[in-house]
């Protein structure tokens, strides 16, 4: 098969492979943006496999990093772009089930594709666009089925993160396990406890964000391999409960957590140890709380004026989005019209400050500044009391503790 349209991405870094190439070596563009480029889907990184060994591929270009020379990888800089090349390999012995005790580079071409994961991402492209289909990936791309190339037992043991990653293909790509890598993570799915959990966290995330989440929700479950994540062990029926939903795409990380959240029906209180197992930055916790409570107050109810305004206007339609998964109509207009309408959006809005309060009851100050300001932002709020210096002090004076 050849491509006659190259992306702008591959045509820019032709002049990488023009100058390996009339040095004497081999050169291709290999990886996901191969497969990606067929299937008509954007393309990102572009990778580039050589049979140039890494001090020749220095000696050609005038700007390069030493990536991760020791497993072959020159990063090349080449006018504003960068490009990650990497010498023909084979790879010996993986004791730790992720990393290769011993590389070997080698020249050939065929040697380096058979250590790759799965058919459709063991593809060359020359800069002609032909393309180099050793194992019949084009095949299972017609047919949507995810194969490991070789003997899937043996990748797996070579890399046990490669199960979450075909679990994640799944979920980008709608494809099927074929039956003998199905059984292959079946059989290896204990493995994951070698794996860093952030490694396990980058494809579980994005299985969770997949156009086809529910079909790689079961077969995360039938491979049994959530039982070697985080918090999940005992989440087999939540995580198939989920896998029932609408399938809409998620549109991001926090929404896809707090979902997930909800379903195992983990309590506020747990979130945030939950999402630590799963080595989540605080930043996302902390917006993973604060959906996971809009959530639970909208499912009750329309927001009321006061959970409007402790959410903000970010949180509050991100919570209002998930109402879709259980059925409910949702209008993001509404909260946002309701959200801009309110009196003050911050307590820096309070027509009244710590300062004035001292002023004004001419008291040393103390706790009962901070409660006299929540009672008067509660106040506002709820437009018992208008946003008014005059309006707010006569308030504070009806608080019979501050008198």
């Amino acid at each position: 098969m050849k491509l006659t349209k190259l992306p702008k991405e591959f045509e820019q870094a032709k002049p990488v492979l023009q100058r390996i190439e009339a040095a004497g070596y081999d050169a291709y563009f290999v990886g996901g943006s191969v497969r990606d480029t067929i299937l008509g889907q954007p393309i990102h990184d572009v990778d580039i496999a050589t049979s140039a060994f890494p001090a020749e591929i220095k000696a050609l270009f005038p700007r390069t990093i030493d990536l991760g020379i020791e497993h072959g990888t020159v990063l090349v800089l080449w006018e504003n772009e960068q490009y990650e090349i990497t010498t023909f390999r084979t790879e010996e012995a993986y004791q730790d089930f992720r990393r290769p005790d011993k590389v070997a580079f080698v020249r050939s071409l065929a040697e380096d594709l058979k250590r790759r994961d799965f058919t459709i991402n063991a593809f060359a492209l020359k800069k002609d666009g032909e393309i180099v289909d050793l194992f019949d990936g084009l095949v299972d791309l017609q047919q949507h089925v995810l194969r490991a190339v070789g003997q899937p037992q043996e990748r797996f043991h070579e890399d046990a993160l490669r199960m979450m990653r075909g679990l994640r293909f799944v979920s980008q790509l709608g494809f099927e396990l074929e039956p003998r890598t199905f059984e292959a993570i079946y059989d290896n799915h204990q493995l994951l406890e070698k794996i860093s959990v952030e490694r396990i966290t980058i494809e579980f995330v994005k299985l969770l964000l997949g156009a086809h989440r529910n079909s790689a929700l079961k077969a995360f479950v039938a491979t049994e391999c959530y039982l070697y994540c985080p918090g999940l062990k005992q989440a087999g029926e939540a995580l198939l409960r989920m896998a029932d939903l609408p399938e809409r795409p998620l549109s991001n990380e926090a929404s896809a957590w707090a979902l997930l959240i909800d379903q195992i029906g983990l309590p506020p209180t747990q979130i945030r140890s939950f999402l630590k197992q799963w080595k989540c930055s605080n930043e996302m916790i902390r917006l993973v709380q604060s959906i996971s409570a809009g959530v639970l107050q909208r499912k009750a109810g329309p927001f009321s004026e006061e959970a409007l305004y402790h959410l903000g206007s970010e949180v509050a339609c991100l919570s209002e989005e998930l109402l879709y998964y259980y059925g409910q109509e949702i209008d993001l207009s509404i909260s946002q019209e309701r959200y801009q309408a309110l009196p003050i959006h911050s307590l820096k809005d309070l027509a009244i400050n710590g300062r004035d309060l001292l002023q004004h009851f001419d008291r040393s100050g103390g706790p009962w500044m901070a409660e006299v300001l929540a009672a008067a932002e509660k106040a506002v709020i709820e437009k018992r009391v208008v946003n008014q210096k005059k309006a707010l002090l006569a308030f504070a004076e009806t608080l019979s503790d501050h008198q």
